[in-house]
């Protein structure tokens, strides 16, 4: 018989890439991580750690063996929920996560309305990138987040999580109040080419995206600033410091001497919702996602 905690040691190591990383999230030692897998290799009659130099890996075997350890925790957990449920209502603790726009657009709001609607329902709302949402949701410290894919890139472990496109967030052109582009409704982004610009920092998945926006238009900003903070971007703008990409879930306050145009071609970043394998079953969950849906058309609005 596997024992399912061993099981979850060597998945954390294949997610967390080493066993000294592993032993830290699952606030083990090293060596007893890799006596937790040892152990479970002896059960299973194979050799799952292997040295490498002054370190250990999974071998070929524990790889085999993971392309299954995923579908076994998948299907525990669903098993436990149905063991559990009394009913088809929404309730209890419901951990969600996400990045600050999504926070403080989409998650806040809806951790609101389920409130309202669910009064059993007791949703938790950790800000977290989206590595560490990755985290929280393989330790089962979170059971939904929303993550901004990057751009060019596959989604992370695939077979591990459920990652399903919630929206396309377009990204606008920010000027300040009385700029030669003011007055537009909507602007080719070769049109600000030459002026100053602020770009979000590194390292910064929004900054691949303005730079991929840019180059699409066929010029590489002039970087005049640079900030992550999204309310730092519209003071630098109001204070005609330079021109930004901002997305529409950005809340610009209506007091701010900026003015946002749409843009040719509507550059954009893909939000995508992330559980782990079966999560989506969950009435919770099922009840967060609805409301997020019932959201996204009004967030998207100029």
């Amino acid at each position: 018989m596997i024992d399912l905690r061993r099981l979850h040691v060597l998945r954390a190591v294949d997610h967390y890439g080493t066993v000294r990383a592993a032993a830290e999230a699952l606030h083990f030692t090293p060596s007893a991580a890799s006596q937790q897998i040892r152990q479970l290799g002896r059960e299973l009659g194979v050799t799952l750690l292997e040295p490498q130099g002054r370190r250990v890996r999974l071998t070929p075997a524990a790889q085999r063996l993971l392309a299954h350890a995923d579908d076994i925790q998948a299907r525990w957990e669903l098993a436990e929920r149905d063991l559990r449920a009394d009913d088809d209502e929404p309730a209890g603790l419901l951990r969600l996560a996400g990045f600050p726009v999504a926070v403080t657009a989409l998650l806040a709001p809806a951790a609101a309305a389920l409130v309202t609607r669910h009064p059993r329902l007791t949703p938790r709302i950790s800000e977290a990138e989206a590595g560490e949402c990755f985290d929280l949701l393989f330790t089962g410290d979170a059971d939904l987040a929303l993550v901004e894919a990057k751009p060019d890139e596959p989604p992370r472990d695939r077979a591990r999580f459920d990652q399903r496109s919630l929206l396309d967030d377009p990204f606008d052109l920010l000027v300040p109040a009385g700029h030669r582009l003011a007055a537009r409704e909507r602007v080719d982004l070769a049109e600000a080419a030459r002026e100053p610009w602020i770009v979000p920092s590194t390292p910064c998945t929004c900054r691949t995206h303005v730079l991929s926006a840019c180059g699409a238009a066929g010029f590489t900003p002039d970087v005049a600033h640079d900030a992550v903070n999204w309310d730092v971007t519209i003071a630098l703008v109001a204070h005609g410091l330079g021109v930004a990409l901002v997305p529409r879930l950005a809340r610009v306050p209506a007091s701010a001497a900026v003015v946002r145009l749409a843009c040719e071609g509507e550059p954009r970043r893909k939000i995508l919702t992330v559980t782990r394998p079966g999560g989506r079953a969950r009435p919770a969950v099922a009840a967060a996602l609805a409301e997020l849906e019932r959201l996204v058309p009004t967030m998207l609005a100029v």
